[in-house]
């Protein structure tokens, strides 16, 4: 019985080795950090919270941690030629584990299979726009167009894309209509900014990867600048919102928010635009918009 058990343990163990391979090569950090959105658009669609919306919250959750995985993993598994030529990311690509592309491809296929078969429990609507969000992930990252190189046309995925995670939540609880369209517009531009500020953040790499981002084509200096306007752009539209009404009224305390984003903007300016200086400011307006949406939630929530 003894020598059974020993068997037993030893034929799981590699299984389990390898499970724990693969979740490894997933960004749960930037896949957690994406939550958010589409939590706020559901809030946002139902107006607050309640036991009988719990299964359905759960189910968009689950289904949303699968599909930025899947979207995060698609893009490792396209871009793993030049993250080999980083010195900062080879140690960490799915190579550098053991895996090989075709294993991280069917790890891809099957995050976005359980993310569309989650969100096929919930609605139609909320079907779509994840199918969506999964065609502008692959028309960003995939072999065929790789539009991560055409200046803009990135941008604009990133716009689009953005706007499409606000309303995955917005329409598990109710139909699109025009105020879910112009608040997403808040979340496009924040995406689109932070796109830029990314590009010039991996400027080095991608210009060692022949990579044309918007910061290889237009300057890195350029680039961020363009998120920047982008970011105090997005800043300026949750106060419009507010003002209008299709937002909770004290989400206006978000032009609080300008001068500490350009604070911490000039901050990194000064420091020369370095990877440390772009990653400062990153976990700085990461913050402030977490701010923006925790408050939102609550307001909403609570009222």
């Amino acid at each position: 019985m003894t020598q059974i058990a020993s068997d037993t343990v030893d034929q799981n163990r590699p299984r389990a080795t390898q499970l724990s391979r693969w979740l490894s090569c997933i960004r749960f950090d930037e896949v957690v950090a994406l939550q958010a959105t589409p939590i706020i658009g559901a809030v946002l669609s139902i107006g607050s919270l309640s036991a009988s919306h719990a299964l359905t919250v759960a189910i968009l959750i689950a289904g949303n941690l699968c599909l930025m995985a899947h979207v995060f993993v698609l893009n490792d598994w396209s871009g793993i030629d030049g993250d080999l030529k980083d010195p900062d990311r080879a140690s960490r690509t799915f190579a550098a584990k053991g895996l090989t592309r075709r294993e991280i491809g069917y790890l891809a296929g099957s995050l976005l299979a359980i993310s569309l078969l989650l969100f096929g429990l919930i609605n139609t609507r909320a079907l779509v726009v994840a199918i969506t969000i999964a065609g502008l992930s692959a028309l960003y990252s995939g072999p065929t167009l790789h539009l991560k190189g055409a200046p803009l046309y990135s941008s604009a995925l990133h716009f689009v894309g953005g706007c499409m995670h606000f309303l995955l939540g917005y329409a598990a609880f109710g139909a699109i209509n025009a105020q879910g369209l112009v608040v997403s517009c808040f979340f496009g531009l924040v995406f689109t900014a932070g796109h830029f500020t990314h590009e010039a953040r991996d400027y080095d790499v991608d210009l060692l990867n022949g990579i044309r981002t918007n910061a290889v084509a237009f300057g890195k200096t350029r680039s961020f600048v363009a998120g920047l306007v982008l970011f105090i752009s997005a800043y300026a539209l949750m106060v419009s919102l507010a003002v209008l009404g299709l937002v909770p009224f004290a989400l206006v305390f978000a032009a609080a928010f300008i001068p500490v984003h350009l604070w911490a903007s000039r901050r990194a300016m000064l420091a020369g635009l370095t990877s440390e200086s772009l990653y400062r400011l990153q976990r700085c307006y990461r913050a402030l918009f977490a701010t923006i949406g925790i408050v939102m939630i609550a307001m909403v929530a609570l009222s």
